[in-house]
């Protein structure tokens, strides 16, 4: 059976404000090429189909148009849901769903009842479906197990998941959304509910006993093991992501042995970059052009903060998502009090001004023009006070 694993569509999300369904879309339709291409016989949805546990109506039609260029391509799919999925949702009508060959699991009690398919060979593998386990949402269900967290909620699951196996006997395939230690497995700006203190992550152990563990959550490509992986998101969804490659895992999965697995890579709409720098050399290097059409994220070391350094950039890098002020040069007599600075209360008012302008720009007083006006400003204060 070959199989194409993918997860974190993320369907309906923002980047940086701006909108990412048409170009979900379109990698979504690669997707189904390549299925039809490779010949692939199930497209394993490792949870996140959906951003939202409310997702809109255009979102519904990019994930129903994607779902039926799968199906044409001749692939069926198994899909579990995510942290950011609602199961209600993402689940609904999901029986009648399975007549059409999109196998979608959203609810905890079914872990362990397999979808049993058949590749071109006719070999059936069990295909397991673990949908996002929440411990507080869950511990009812099975109120003698000590879920506490998600780890214990993986292993409770698995634990199951291998005696089921066990007894059908067929190849197995689990889909989990979780996030598992070891491997190179590295988080991104992009993932949320990551819990401190270790307390959300799932031994690399907790899948041993199945042939291939499908993982979801995780951003970027991982191999933990050979069977266990992240295939990441297909879009780019933050600049942490930047320079990652976007794709899918394609699983040879034959009658006995192990899984072969190689990498197959997705189109990028559009490519990201960071660049660092002072706003007029952002604005004037020519080594830049290279990124005119990227997502651009702009650092700029300037000592003090350009004015409208975000319209100014976005006339060079029209799509320039996000601008952070990190000054290269920062005023290192910072132990000293403000009133040490500005000096004492004979100090003439256009010099406390000009210390004050260089205590909130790093060591940067006024400019020409700026003590022109403060000179003015200054000396009509206290004419006006004269004749008061």
């Amino acid at each position: 059976m070959r199989i194409l694993h993918t997860s974190d569509w993320h369907v309906g999300r923002t980047f940086h404000g701006h909108p990412t369904l048409p170009a979900l879309a379109g990698v979504l339709d690669a997707l189904a090429r390549e299925v039809r291409e490779r010949e692939v016989d199930v497209v394993a949805v490792a949870g996140d189909v959906f951003d939202s546990a409310t997702p809109s109506s255009e979102a519904f039609a990019v994930l129903g148009a994607a779902l039926r260029g799968i199906r044409e391509a001749g692939a069926q799919l198994v899909v579990t849901s995510g942290n950011h999925d609602s199961p209600a949702r993402l689940g609904f009508q999901s029986e009648f769903a399975a007549f059409g060959g999109v196998h979608i699991v959203t609810r905890a009690e079914d872990h362990a009842e397999p979808v049993t398919l058949r590749g071109r060979d006719g070999v059936p593998v069990d295909f397991y479906g673990i949908p996002f386990l929440e411990p507080a949402l869950i511990r009812h269900l099975w109120p003698d197990e000590p879920l506490r967290s998600q780890a214990d909620a993986l292993r409770f699951a698995m634990r199951n998941v291998r005696a089921a196996a066990a007894a059908s006997a067929h190849r197995s395939v689990v889909l989990a959304h979780c996030f598992a230690a070891g491997g190179q497995a590295e988080a991104s700006d992009a993932e949320r509910d990551l819990s401190a203190g270790g307390l959300d992550v799932v031994p690399l152990s907790v899948f041993d006993g199945v042939d291939y563990a499908a993982l979801g959550h995780i951003h970027g490509r991982a191999a933990l093991a050979e069977h266990v992986r992240y295939s990441g998101a297909p879009l780019h969804y933050s600049f942490s992501e930047a320079g990652k490659p976007r794709g899918a895992w394609l699983v040879e999965l034959g009658a006995d042995g192990p899984a072969e697995v190689q990498w197959v890579d997705l189109p990028v709409p559009r490519a990201l970059a960071v660049i660092t720098g002072e706003l007029d050399e952002l604005l004037t290097d020519a080594a830049l052009e290279a990124h005119r059409d990227d997502w651009v994220a702009a650092i700029l070391t300037d000592r003090t903060r350009p004015l409208d350094a975000m319209r100014k950039l976005q006339s060079r890098f029209p799509h320039c998502a996000s601008l952070e002020h990190r000054p290269a040069v920062v005023d290192s007599d910072g132990a000293r009090g403000y009133r040490e600075r500005v000096g004492g209360k004979d100090r003439p008012d256009p010099e406390v001004i000009a210390a004050f302008l260089a205590h909130v720009r790093n060591g940067e007083g006024p400019s020409p023009a700026e003590a022109e006006l403060i000179a003015e400003l200054v000396a009509e204060r206290a004419a006006a006070e004269q004749t008061a």
